[in-house]
């Protein structure tokens, strides 16, 4: 008889004596089960693919080294610090192995610019959890605007996107005696002034919508019950969520405070609160408001927009006047970027001295400066290498200089300082700190290549391999995409979008890997049309993009189908799933993450429903005609042919629900494919909550890709 640990023995002793109890279920689904996420007999399964998948990869000869070197290098003290200015102050959240959930802390600009940068540690939420018994993660802070000494902390049991909040005075360093405070929730919050806030929460009975976020928006004044608190605006159950966001108008007159009902995912109704009291914007339901600027507002269009017999086109950024949106005369709109075929807007930073703007050309990063003054409109470049990732960490409102992150594929993250005099005083930027190398980048080199999809769409990809590949079909290959909700993948130092450090480097390329990101329809690399050809019923054309990509590996020897490994997470998890089963022969091996696989029940488990605008409404029969040819839960039949697969998800993970990757697994093993599976009990859908556990993953994950398609 197999040894087992005496956990397990309890929680499969626990599991027998609750079976009599278990829910019903459906005849044509044996495994739902595994929905019940905390239950004895889920979590037994769950205790049982841990153990068997630790036992298995484990033992395995490269295990104990990939596991070492990536903990060295997830936990390099080099690291550059994810800062966010409030005042004068740069705010950091700092893990290490002192503090595995880290230290939440701060330290000024001057000193910042130093070598060795002395900060203040303001909370420590190793202490916190020791204290209180609860295992929290931290999940930011949202500051108060008159003098920014209080914040909002959010602090997530867990890991999940779920979170309490509590007020917090940065000068005493302590939580505010008899302040504000929320049980855990997904809240929305906001102050309003010193002593209130906009709150979206979880009020009770039917103040969440269908997907399990806020539809109720109350003012909540300091020193009085939160069941006294004020209603404002009450959204449709059917609705995602409901939220208010201050927005500064830089420059022309006092904040405004907007609120947004996201109709679905991608549509939202907003609407200015005046005299308390909600007055709705004309503005096109897909655009987003981005900030203000000389008293405007910061309009970026993801439609076509027509306005006083003008059309602004998809991907264009405009200022528009608040008067105007409520029907008032205004002045009309004006552009501030319009798309040009080849350029498309990721990011808008909006400060009294201008509008930053972050794009793509052909996927590679660019950073621009827009001014307005008496004589219109001026674009300045901000200079940084090519071929790389950029990304506007924080913004200095009274001075205008910028925090910004640089990377590539083979250059460490580095943090350098956007003066908002750059262009019109001359200059560059000036680089504050840079993480040391993870891996030896001399030795590789990138290049960007175009395979054709299914319809004849170009569909570019990046190969990150050695100086010295041999273009012989045997090669090693990491592949990893999204495709979904206009999520761009980028030339970035992690490989895949997830904050890794430079890992993949270590793990991957120097032993000998060739690693591939592929920038597939519906990710937003090219503008909003690029997302959009691939919503609903051409979902499919993500899948097709991806196997042309594996395909034109091939076709260009530089990997073959027997050493391609696949991997994506979340939505990218639904992706490798897909073509898993509608395209077998074209990879080695799969590794599935965070995944949605039952696309028939997805909206009905945790925050599923929020997505119907991407997927479809698997209740609506011609929904369902077109998810059900590809979703991979329902397609999966005994007797065909499959690559090896490993799944991995959270317990905590309160967004995608654990089991699409428990039942997929479940029924794969038992219709006897090779599946490996873990899941981590603390985590949520962002990952891992402390180092460990995701050096843990990242080493098992290229434990199994190695060992499956390694030469």
């Amino acid at each position: 008889m197999p040894r087992i640990s005496l956990l397990r023995r309890l929680i499969l002793a626990t599991a027998v004596a609750v079976l009599s109890t278990q829910p019903a279920f459906a005849a044509d689904d044996p495994y739902q089960w595994l929905e019940d996420i905390d239950g004895a007999r889920s979590m037994a399964w769950v205790q049982q693919h841990n153990e068997a998948t630790a036992k298995r990869l484990e033992a395995r000869p490269q295990y104990a080294g990939l596991y070492r070197d990536a903990m060295q290098v997830l936990s390099s003290a080099s690291r550059v610090p994810e800062v966010q200015q409030h005042g004068q102050w740069l705010y950091n959240l700092w893990q290490d192995a002192e503090h595995p959930r880290g230290i939440y802390r701060r330290t000024s600009l001057a000193e910042f610019s130093k070598p060795n940068t002395h900060w203040e540690t303001l909370l420590d939420i190793d202490a916190l959890s020791r204290e209180e018994g609860t295992g929290f993660a931290f999940g930011g802070a949202v500051f108060r605007g008159s003098d920014e000494r209080r914040a909002l902390i959010l602090l997530a049991p867990g890991g999940g996107d779920a979170a309490e909040v509590r007020e917090f005075d940065v000068e005493s360093r302590s939580f505010v005696a008899g302040g504000f405070r929320l049980p855990s929730a997904k809240s929305r919050v906001s102050w309003r002034d010193d002593d209130s806030l906009f709150v979206a929460t979880d009020f009770g009975p039917d103040s969440l919508t269908r997907s399990g976020y806020p539809r109720l928006v109350k003012v909540w004044r300091r020193g009085t019950p939160l069941a006294e608190a004020a209603p404002l605006y009450e959204a449709g159950a059917d609705s995602v969520q409901v939220h208010v966001q201050r927005v500064d108008m830089h420059g022309g007159g006092a904040p405004l405070d907007v609120m947004d009902e996201g109709v679905t995912f991608w549509n939202s109704r907003h609407a200015l609160l005046v005299d308390g009291k909600p007055v709705p914007l004309a503005l096109p339901a897909t655009a987003a408001i981005s900030g203000g600027y000389q008293g405007r507002l910061v309009l970026w269009l993801k439609a076509d927009w027509t306005v006083a017999g003008k059309t602004w086109p998809s991907g264009a950024v405009l200022l528009v006047d608040p008067a105007q949106l409520q029907g008032q005369q205004g002045e009309a709109p004006q552009a501030v970027f319009l798309p040009d075929g080849h350029t498309v807007v990721q990011g808008v930073d909006a400060t009294g001295h201008g509008i930053l703007l972050t794009s793509l050309d052909q996927v590679r990063g660019r950073l621009d400066r827009y001014s307005r003054d008496a004589k219109g409109w001026h674009r300045t470049a901000i200079p940084f290498p090519d071929n790389s990732a950029i990304r506007v960490l924080t913004v200095d409102d009274a001075s205008g200089d910028a925090i910004v992150q640089h990377e590539s594929f083979l250059t460490p993250p580095s943090l350098w300082q956007v003066s908002a005099g750059i262009g019109t005083q001359g200059g560059h930027p000036r680089k504050l700190k840079s993480q040391a190398a993870s891996f030896d980048g001399s030795r590789f080199k990138v290049t960007q290549y175009w395979a054709s999809s299914a319809d004849g769409t170009r569909v570019p990809y990046f190969v990150v391999g050695s100086k010295r590949l041999k273009f012989d079909g045997a090669n090693p290959v990491w592949m990893f995409s999204y495709g979904g909700f206009e999520a761009s993948l980028l030339p970035s130092y992690s490989g895949s979008y997830e904050d890794m450090h430079g890992a993949y480097g270590k793990l991957w390329l120097e032993r000998g890997g060739v690693f591939v990101l592929a920038n597939i329809r519906g990710g937003g690399e090219f503008g909003p049309a690029w997302h959009t050809s691939a919503l609903r019923e051409n979902h499919v054309k993500a899948f097709e993009d991806f196997e042309a990509v594996a395909a034109d590996l091939a076709r260009r020897r530089i990997s073959s189908p027997r050493h391609i490994g696949i991997e994506g997470r979340s939505n990218g998890g639904l992706l490798v799933s897909a073509t898993m089963l509608r395209r077998p022969e074209l990879y080695g091996a799969v590794v599935c993450g965070n995944p949605l696989v039952d696309m028939q029940r997805y909206n009905k488990l945790l925050a599923g429903a929020s997505w119907e605008a991407e997927y479809g409404n698997p209740d609506v029969p011609e929904d369902w005609a077109f998810i059900s040819q590809y979703s991979p839960y329902q397609r999966l039949q005994p007797g065909m042919k499959l690559p090896p697969v490993m799944f991995y998800s959270t317990t905590r993970d309160d967004r995608v629900h654990p089991a699409h990757a428990r039942k997929m697994a479940a029924k794969m093993e038992d219709a006897g494919y090779a599946v490996e599976y873990f899941e981590n009990v603390e985590g949520g859908h962002h990952g891992p909550v402390v180092t460990e556990q995701l050096a843990t993953r990242i080493a098992r994950t290229f434990t199994f890709l190695w060992e499956r398609v390694g030469r």
